[in-house]
């Protein structure tokens, strides 16, 4: 699975309240390649590593990497696209 970081933004989607406090709206989450590319088309929410739901448009360079994300992440089988 190839993933890439995308900022998190604003949606008329319910959030996911399981995260509770809301730190996931400062953070730049990690998502799937695919889906970045059907949302820019579509404007389809994306789901990130963590769960956190939304459709993106923000800059995810001025924000730090959620820290569930790349916890997850890290724990993936390293592939083509997951080198460190």
């Amino acid at each position: 699975m190839s993933t890439k970081i995308l900022p998190e933004t604003e949606s008329d989607i319910r959030p996911d309240l399981s995260h509770g406090d809301g730190d996931h709206e400062r953070f730049a989450h990690y998502v799937e390649k695919n889906k970045i590319m059907e949302s820019a088309f579509s404007g389809t929410p994306v789901r990130a590593l963590c769960g956190k739901v939304w459709v993106p448009n923000r800059d995810p360079q001025k924000f730090p990497v959620c820290p569930e994300c790349k916890e997850i992440y890290g724990g993936l089988p390293k592939g083509e696209d997951n080198k460190e």
